[in-house]
């Protein structure tokens, strides 16, 4: 088959329409369409007045060979590529060696876990938090009830933080291999809609979610697969050889096990501050890492929609609107959107008590009254924590106490009106815009919990993008702070063959360990992490052309 690429259409164009310019575009007689297919639908808005939407069709033709030579030179017409999923090794029949452990049952570990099982290793999985729906009940009780479970809530527990938050599925990722294509079959497969296997800027949301992961937890423990639920990893049994190298040798368990293991996937989330410590306290090598603060910011999703669309605004087809936005700013520092969640909410994040942290989440409809994003400012380890490879947590904490604090110390997150906000001066009333967050908003100043350099740097912003995006800087706008987890603090080295820089048998894998960033990339990440596990257990392949890097 032949892949055409970049066909542009009305977005009121009907079926024959498509097939019509499909024709057109390829100079095929009639007759010589035999079919075609969907591979990629989106939309280009930059004229509000007459968008369109851009097409990638899987094309099959009577005469391919003579279709490919009148287009050798145009990018646009290549060959289908072959994006099946093949696996790298696979278990001999009869395996009885040893099992290996993966921490975390977030996208990353769920990936990790999922292949290794059907390569027939039958991996143990590790979850310090709880299965999906009991997890689901504690994180309501946060944001019902103000009561936090620090072992299950929007952070712990089956499915990871990507659960709760909007659902994307597409990254910027490397990805030669097309192992973000085996990601959304298998989600697919799991009771994911079809059309994110089509649709350039796919999600899923939370409810959909949630099914998904019970399922994929059935097909992993079918094929052999143990889940371990409520229970954390407290320690890492570290052996030195001989000749010096240190080897991982087990994982002490919170139940009081000790559980021999040595090859182990880490997938534990940006959030798994404790474990990060003893990693540390064990000698495992890491760094601190780069990330960002800032605060979630929510618009009517009606405005959005007027200033994306415009006259199209609320058309069917073209769904709830989304923005991607970044200044740089006088200082240095850039600010930028960050989980943008079309018809979503805010919702409470934090894992520790004491702390308040945002986060964005949406169901599959995107059909809530909102719109929000992250609206944060980059940090660095150099600048701004320096010293000390896990000081970008203390650094999270401090922020994320501060707004505990400043929302009253009952976890209801501190806010403020973009309005007030630019004058520097506190917010003491709702305007046009109410707030989703729940356990609910209490209106203050936002400089109490945010460094200055952020302070400054997103008031010099908010003008910016507002003219990038009319009523954008409406002074209604409503901020709740603090975003703080937007990615790890921290990186976990390794090496190509994925495994520690100094620790074998240890594999760093996912958004904890610094090496994704999302739903897609980190259960991508878990894919390549997981085959280079199997490729150490079942040896004399080339582990190197597994990087798609």
């Amino acid at each position: 088959m032949l892949r055409l690429t970049d066909l542009a259409l009305p977005l009121d164009h009907t079926p024959a329409d498509l097939e019509r310019a499909l024709c057109e575009r390829l100079g095929l007689a009639p007759g010589d369409l035999e079919r075609f297919t969907v591979a990629r639908r989106g939309n280009d808005a930059r004229r509000k007045t007459a968008i369109k939407l851009v097409y990638s069709l899987d094309v099959a033709v009577r005469d391919e060979a003579e279709v490919l030579a009148r287009f050798a030179d145009d990018p646009h017409v290549r060959p289908t590529p072959d994006t099946a999923y093949k696996f790298v090794t696979c278990a001999p029949e009869g395996w009885d060696g040893e099992r290996p452990v993966v921490i975390g049952a977030g996208p990353c570990g769920l990936l990790a876990a999922l292949v290794l099982a059907q390569m027939g290793f039958r991996p143990i999985i590790v979850e310090r938090g709880k299965a999906v729906r009991e997890r689901t009940k504690d994180t309501w009780g946060l944001w019902r009830r103000s009561v936090l479970d620090p072992e299950s809530n929007v952070q712990f527990g089956e499915g990871g933080a990507g659960t709760f938050s909007d659902g994307k599925l597409y990254s910027r990722i490397k990805d030669s291999r097309h192992l973000g294509r085996k990601v959304l079959t298998e989600f697919v497969k799991a009771g994911a809609p079809e059309d994110i296997l089509t649709e350039a800027h796919p999600h899923i949301g939370t409810f959909r979610l949630v099914t998904m992961v019970m399922s994929m937890r059935e097909t992993i423990e079918k094929l052999g697969g143990e889940y371990r639920f409520q229970t954390r990893v407290e320690d890492f049994e570290v052996e030195e050889d001989a000749d010096g190298t240190r080897r991982l040798k087990g994982l002490h368990l919170s139940t009081g096990e000790f559980l021999p293991a040595g090859h182990v996937i880490m997938a534990v989330g940006h959030s798994a501050r404790d474990t990060f410590q003893v990693l540390y306290d064990r000698g495992v090598h890491i760094e601190a890492k780069p990330f960002a603060i800032g605060v979630r910011i929510e618009h009517p999703q009606s405005w959005i929609d007027k200033a994306r669309y415009g006259p199209n605004a609320g058309n069917t087809i073209l769904g709830a609107a989304a923005y991607s936005i970044s200044h740089k700013c006088s200082n240095g520092r850039v600010v930028y959107s960050f989980c943008m969640c079309p018809g979503g909410r805010v919702v409470a994040a934090t894992s520790e008590e004491g702390r308040v942290v945002t986060n964005g989440m949406s169901q599959y409809s995107r059909a809530e009254f909102n719109a929000n994003s992250g609206l944060v400012v980059d940090i660095d380890p150099e600048r701004d924590y320096p010293g000390h490879p896990l000081a970008g947590i203390a650094f999270q904490r401090k922020f994320e106490e501060l707004a505990y604090k400043a929302g009253g110390s009952s976890y209801k997150a501190p806010g403020q009106k973009l309005g007030d906000f630019l004058a520097g001066k506190p917010s003491t009333e709702f305007g046009d815009v109410t707030p989703s967050y729940q356990p609910g908003v209490h209106l203050t100043d936002l400089k109490q919990c945010l460094p200055d350099f952020v302070i400054d740097s997103i008031r010099e912003a908010l003008p910016v993008f507002g003219r990038q995006v009319p009523g954008y800087d409406h002074p209604d706008v409503v901020m709740t702070g603090v975003e703080t987890r937007t990615s790890s603090p921290v990186r976990i080295t390794r090496g190509r063959d994925c495994q520690s820089l100094n620790t074998r048998g240890l594999y760093p894998a996912g958004e904890g360990a610094g090496y994704a960033g999302g739903i897609l990339s980190a259960a991508v990440d878990g894919i390549r992490v997981a085959e280079a596990l199997a490729l150490e257990l079942v040896p004399g392949f080339d582990k190197l052309s597994l990087s798609g890097e």
